[in-house]
């Protein structure tokens, strides 16, 4: 049996870049090798397969008609290791998927569906990042997230699918927050949409208001109104049976819903569509309770 000879992609190079350049001094500036390296290479290849591959007599240095064929393959053989290096490497950029979700959600709204896809797909990296609804949406145009969940005013920006967030005015169960003055208000840091609506309608209203108690955490918030720290503004979906909800009667006015929103880049992964239509199922299901 004939004994297969093996074909080298550093020798195939060497003697692709003699005959691209003519010369065995500019072939070793393209490879960043020695002029003698790269002749040693060629010499190498052509003992392997048994022939003179070059032309070496005059000016400039071409292939024989043996080298011509082995020409051919030696481009093709070096394109398919450089597309089998770009798909490898597209691939495993692909099993990160990184996505951004207001903390409200990042909680029991959607954990089941994100613990479900992590043990489905052990192979990809699911990054999550929950936060402030402007800060999410500052990363997402960054192009630091494939997927961003968010709380936006009504056909702000389109997404892949959206549902109304009803907002209500709470206290605690057993305050009067609204009968202070000034009044005290339990909100997020600057940014937050709850709080600007806040801050406005107390302002259209007349009335004087301070900041009783200001966090970042969605758990922090809820239990400062329990508490009685203040009043606040906060999805319809998240009042407990420790707070009151206030209304007109109250002498505060309705507040326009929000719009929750899931964004995706334009280029996402088959993993990533796979995560959007799990994140839309879960929305679905918390946003009809």
């Amino acid at each position: 049996m004939t004994q297969l000879t093996t074909l080298d992609p550093v020798l195939l190079r060497s003697f692709v870049a003699v005959v691209d350049t003519g010369s065995f001094t500019r072939a070793a500036d393209s490879t960043h090798l020695t002029q003698s390296t790269v002749s040693q290479q060629v010499r190498k290849l052509e003992s392997q397969l048994g022939c003179e591959l070059l032309n070496r007599k005059g000016r400039y240095i071409t292939a024989t008609l043996e080298g011509e064929r082995v020409l051919n393959y030696a481009r093709r053989i070096l394109q398919l290791m450089h597309e089998a290096v770009a798909q490898t490497s597209l691939s495993i950029e692909q099993q990160k998927i990184r996505l951004g979700v207001p903390e409200d959600f990042a909680t029991h709204a959607i954990m089941p569906a994100l613990s479900a896809f992590a043990d489905q797909y052990p192979g990809i990296r699911l990054e999550v990042k929950s936060g402030l609804c402007s800060d999410i949406w500052r990363q997402f145009q960054r192009g630091e997230l494939d997927l961003a969940l968010v709380k936006q005013r009504p056909g702000s920006v389109p997404g892949l699918a959206s549902w109304p967030e009803p907002l209500c005015w709470i206290d605690g169960l057993d305050s009067d927050n609204l009968a202070s003055q000034p009044v005290p208000l339990v909100t997020f840091p600057i940014g937050g949409l709850y709080r600007g609506e806040m801050a406005h309608t107390f302002d259209r209203l007349g009335r004087s208001w301070r900041l009783a108690y200001v966090s970042t955490s969605l758990s922090g918030v809820c239990c400062a109104v329990e508490a009685g720290f203040g009043i606040s503004l906060l999805p319809r979906r998240l009042v407990t049976a420790n707070h009151r909800i206030l209304s007109e009667d109250d002498g505060l006015p309705d507040v326009p819903d929000l719009e929750l929103t899931l964004h995706a880049q334009d280029q996402l992964s088959a993993h990533s569509k796979l995560l959007a239509e799990r994140l839309i199922s879960a929305c679905n299901d918390t946003c009809r309770q």
